[in-house]
């Protein structure tokens, strides 16, 4: 299937030919067409299966066929409310590429920095407004954001937002809306809390479902290195000798590790920076840009910024530290082979750490092929 078969309009068709786009992920299938008939939607997707084209394509096309009437500033029509800052910056470019040839404007709010542009632009008026929880309540309750004009709400990454503690937040600006709207709800999981608020807040929702196990796993090279845990920098470094690793996400679990490991990395002559819940926001930003730009070649992350990073051309994953839950282990890898291109996953795996593996392997239903006899593997490293 192509993108011309969903009946979109040339504007948008054209805007996606621009970055390359011609065929629809499985989640675009089925999700473009449930929105473009104005159902609500319930979506279960995570980051790297092409969600975010699955909302913001359709919903484009919807408010250019349905232009407000206005006098004055642009009534803010449409509410697209993620977890993370970095979640919320990509969807903003998300929706510059795909809406560049429509007469629609948008606007990213987040926490962690000064309000006053933010503010500034609010009364300028915007068409699409797309906020993290905490900044978005604190400019509703400061007067600057009124949301009784909403026709269109998108609740992402649902399950992040429960983990994170926005659940409430998230009940406190649904009152702010009118009852009359379309929802759509994209969660990468489905636990009894999302599936509850759902039914609250989804009118006859249609359903859209993929597979993130058997879709992000079956197209990624994976492997694992069964290591000990003092033995991990060293074989890391020897692995990103070999200059084909052009692009290497690390996780780490601890914000500190991810520190230490990455001056480690620079100190050895690799281009690297960390990205973790401490950093600020103008941190975190350089952070990314300078890895999408290529003047950073290894970026090393936590789990808590995982969900929001989001790199077409990301050739390898590195699991220096196995999660502890087996689902994140999937949304890690997920951040390469993206839209069904090529990636490469290597996980190291020591004493501590086999009892997660075991997990892993279970979940994904397949064995992670080892590395055998590599330098610091156990038996050498016993003698």
């Amino acid at each position: 299937m192509l993108f011309k078969n969903l009946e979109l309009i040339e504007p948008i068709l054209k805007a996606l030919n621009d970055v390359g786009y011609t065929e629809p992920t499985s989640i675009q299938q089925k999700a473009i067409p449930i929105v473009l008939n104005g159902k609500d939607l319930l979506a279960s997707a995570q980051t790297g299966t092409g969600k975010t084209a699955a909302f913001t394509i359709p919903l484009l096309q919807l408010m250019n066929n349905d232009p407000a009437k206005r006098q004055g500033k642009r009534p803010l029509r449409t509410l697209i409310l993620t977890p993370t800052r970095e979640l919320a910056i990509q969807i903003g470019e998300s929706i510059n590429d795909y809406g560049k040839y429509l007469n629609l404007n948008y606007l990213v709010i987040f926490g962690g920095v000064p309000q006053f542009q933010q503010v500034r632009s609010l009364g300028l008026g915007t068409d699409i407004l797309v906020a993290t929880p905490g900044r978005l309540l604190d400019l509703i309750q400061q007067g600057f954001i009124d949301l009784s004009t909403i026709k269109y709400f998108v609740l992402d990454e649902a399950d992040r937002m429960l983990d994170s503690g926005f659940l409430h937040d998230v009940k406190r600006i649904i009152t702010r809306m009118p009852a009359k709207r379309q929802t759509l709800l994209f969660s990468a999981t489905i636990p009894a809390e999302i599936k509850q608020l759902s039914q609250k807040i989804l009118h006859e929702p249609e359903y859209a479902e993929v597979n993130p196990v058997a879709s992000v796993v079956s197209i990624i090279k994976q492997s694992v290195y069964h290591v000990e845990k003092h033995h991990k920098q060293s074989l890391l470094i020897d692995i990103l000798k070999d200059e084909s690793l052009q692009s290497v996400l690390i996780f780490t679990q601890m914000k500190h590790h991810a520190d230490k490991l990455a001056k480690s990395l620079l100190n050895s002559g690799i281009r690297t920076q960390a990205i973790h819940g401490n950093k600020s926001q103008s941190q975190r930003q350089n952070a990314l840009e300078n890895f999408k730009a290529g003047k950073t070649r290894v970026l090393i992350a936590t789990d808590i910024v995982a969900r929001g990073i989001d790199i077409d051309e990301l050739s390898h994953v590195i699991n220096y530290e196995l999660p502890n839950v087996a689902e994140t282990y999937v949304h890690r890898i997920g951040r390469t082979g993206r839209a069904g291109s090529a990636g490469v996953a290597i996980s190291f795996c020591s004493s501590e750490e086999k009892e997660f593996l075991r997990d892993i392997q279970r979940l994904i239903k397949q064995s992670i092929s080892v590395v055998p006899d590599h330098r610091y593997s156990m038996s050498v490293s016993r003698n």
